[in-house]
């Protein structure tokens, strides 16, 4: 009795752990795209910059107060005219990784986060502001790739790439992906794009634009999720089970 209690309570568990596994990888539902899009954001952060890169700057002066002004009382100080013509230039990563910045000259970038860099710069400007804030951004044309093993951040080097040329790019397809399950998220706006067949093929593999958040679902394997997922757990159960048997058998 003692035993089949434990097999019923092991059954229970695997199916239970099961679902709520399979359940978290699924990051993009239908219904929202917030999860999503936060996601996106992480990997834009933990994006290194490479070669063919386009950056651009902004130097504040003490700790960036002029950004967060809040009765505007410094910027009544600055003309609006000068304000308006200030140049608002990109810098180019080139070949060897190195940009050249105003002043400072030729910095490498190449292989850094964008909070990396920024806080090199801070230390390089430095020798000309008091206390500067740096603010880097990317303006090349990007798209990301999430839920594949390793979510990647994909630059647009043609006006016409395409949803399988980006997904290419970033590793293809693996076993585990649900070919006919592909969303991509353009601002407010749902694709779905199934890849699984030459007819889908034909009318899914649209031109990305700019921005575009590419969603591959995994495919559903419940019980090897919940053996990854929940080790732990099922060894806590294995030993209750082998002592039941051994209280059976006394």
């Amino acid at each position: 009795m003692i035993l089949r209690s434990f097999r019923l309570l092991i059954i229970s568990t695997l199916l239970l752990v099961s679902c709520t596994s399979y359940k978290q990888n699924i990051m993009f539902k239908y219904d929202g795209t917030t999860q999503l899009q936060q996601q996106a954001a992480q990997v834009e952060r933990n994006y290194v910059i490479q070669p063919n890169d386009l950056l651009k700057l902004r130097v504040y002066t003490n700790k960036g107060e002029l950004i967060i002004d809040p009765n505007y009382n410094l910027l009544r100080e600055i003309p609006t005219q000068s304000s308006q013509l200030r140049p608002d230039p990109t810098y180019l990563v080139d070949i060897n990784g190195v940009v050249k910045f105003p002043m400072v000259g030729e910095v490498r970038m190449a292989g850094l986060t964008l909070r990396q860099a920024e806080e090199l710069l801070e230390k390089v400007y430095a020798e000309f502001y008091t206390k500067p804030f740096v603010n880097l951004t990317f303006t090349n044309k990007r798209v990301v790739v999430l839920g594949l093993q390793v979510s990647k951040v994909i630059p647009l080097e043609n006006e016409n790439t395409t949803l399988v040329e980006a997904i290419g790019l970033a590793g293809g397809l693996d076993r585990d992906s649900k070919a006919q399950n592909i969303r991509v998220l353009r601002g407010t706006e749902l694709y779905i794009a199934d890849l699984s067949t030459l007819e889908g093929y034909t009318r899914s593999n649209m031109i990305l634009y700019p921005g575009d958040i590419i969603y591959i679902e995994p495919i559903r394997r419940p019980v090897s999720e919940a053996l990854r997922d929940y080790v732990s757990l099922i060894s806590i159960i294995a030993s209750l089970t082998t002592l039941a048997i051994v209280i059976s058998t006394l």
